[in-house]
């Protein structure tokens, strides 16, 4: 069993923020897996479903994202998955990436992002897979907890979407093939938008 974690918030007020670009990504993993629409389970969204054999696990927890770690310790507990054996991928947003720009990791700090920061505290280990969706810094005189909660500009509607499918690309091949192949296909610079 593969498990991905899409971070974001719940609620209508939330949707399609950057904040949410995990969530986004998540919820496009549900066709090509086959898993039909999500349940609540484990204090949020889940679905499982199928994907070149392998079984995979989509988790949108909706616990607000700076407590995240609970609804994923319950399913990594209740699947006895090991975070540390690339059975967990979580996919978030970043502040300190250009807008758009993918990158896969092994493992890590969290960065200042919230979501990584209460999983990485509930796990008791930082060494499990992530994809990080850059989301660009605010400009100046906006405060980061405002920037996160609005929407992509217009002009950068049709590059997001563009990243967001690679990112669905991304997972996918993470579930085939693990992290160390996703960061030499998808982290290059020159492979963004």
């Amino acid at each position: 069993m593969k498990l991905v974690v899409g971070l974001g918030n719940p609620g209508r007020k939330y949707q399609q923020t950057r904040h949410n670009i995990g969530f986004e990504i998540a919820g496009r993993l549900l066709a090509p897996l086959g898993s039909g629409a999500a349940k609540k389970r484990f204090s949020g969204e889940f679905a499982e479903g199928r994907y070149q054999g392998h079984k995979v696990a989509v988790l949108c927890p909706e616990t607000y994202m700076n407590a995240s770690g609970s609804s994923v310790r319950q399913a990594i507990d209740f699947y006895k998955l090991d975070p540390t054996a690339d059975d967990v991928l979580v996919v978030c947003d970043d502040l300190n990436l250009t807008t758009g720009r993918l990158r896969f990791r092994p493992g890590g700090s969290a960065g200042g992002q919230k979501g990584l920061a209460d999983i990485i505290a509930k796990l008791e280990t930082d060494q499990f897979s992530r994809l990080r969706f850059g989301i660009d810094r605010p400009p100046d005189g906006i405060e980061v907890v405002d920037f996160v909660l609005q929407r992509f500009s217009a002009q950068q509607q049709k590059s997001v979407e563009e990243s967001i499918e690679r990112a669905v690309g991304g997972v996918l091949e993470w579930v085939v093939s693990g992290v160390n192949r996703c960061m030499n296909l998808y982290n290059a610079a020159a492979a963004d938008p």
